[in-house]
């Protein structure tokens, strides 16, 4: 008599076929969790690529969810342009701050294409900073770049001047929740001042 051998069904295995039925359903990070190498549990990789490939990634999976993204107002190219002058400013700039009454102040300059990212980001982030009732910002526009004079809006003057010291002019660039939804608005087309037409 010929005996049929059955596989063996482990805990693991079972869970692992659980997980996998699932997957349509559940997101990324749980579905990178199901793949398994020689019986052992691996994770898969989760994020998109480069930083600013990764950042446009999540944009598009929100449009594309979104059932009301009018696509033909949609412009990635714009936010890539955005992203681009992100990086110019912070990698290449040359800042240099001093401390003034109630807060700093910090020259921002750069060569070539980078005048222009300074220029273009600074302006769209003091028009950001004046809504959402940061601290002060008074901008002037140099011909390598600009002055920015950031001084404490309320509260504790000392206190909000050492924040704005300790800072720094690029901690001050990327303090507050608004870059994802300036990004989100940049891709979809909407008009955003202090942008270069961009």
């Amino acid at each position: 008599m010929t005996r049929i051998q059955t596989p063996r069904i482990t805990s693991g295995t079972l869970a692992l076929a659980l997980l996998m039925s699932a997957a349509p359903s559940l997101p990324l990070r749980a579905q990178a969790l199901a793949h398994t190498q020689g019986g052992a549990q691996t994770t898969m990789p989760v994020e998109g690529g480069q930083s600013a490939f990764a950042a446009i990634a999540e944009i598009v999976k929100r449009l594309e969810a979104d059932p009301n993204t009018d696509w033909r107002k949609v412009n990635l190219e714009r936010l890539r342009q955005h992203l681009r002058d992100m990086d110019m400013v912070t990698l290449r700039s040359a800042v240099t701050a001093a401390p003034t009454t109630g807060g700093a102040t910090f020259v921002v300059r750069g060569t070539g294409e980078v005048i222009g990212a300074i220029k273009r980001l600074t302006g769209a982030h003091v028009a950001m900073v004046e809504m959402m009732g940061g601290p002060r910002v008074a901008r002037t526009v140099l011909p390598d770049g600009v002055r920015l004079v950031v001084t404490a809006r309320d509260g504790d003057p000392a206190a909000g001047a050492a924040r704005i010291r300790g800072l720094g002019f690029i901690g001050l660039m990327a303090s507050g929740d608004h870059h994802q939804m300036h990004h989100l608005m940049l891709a979809r087309g909407e008009a955003m001042a202090n942008h270069g037409g961009r």
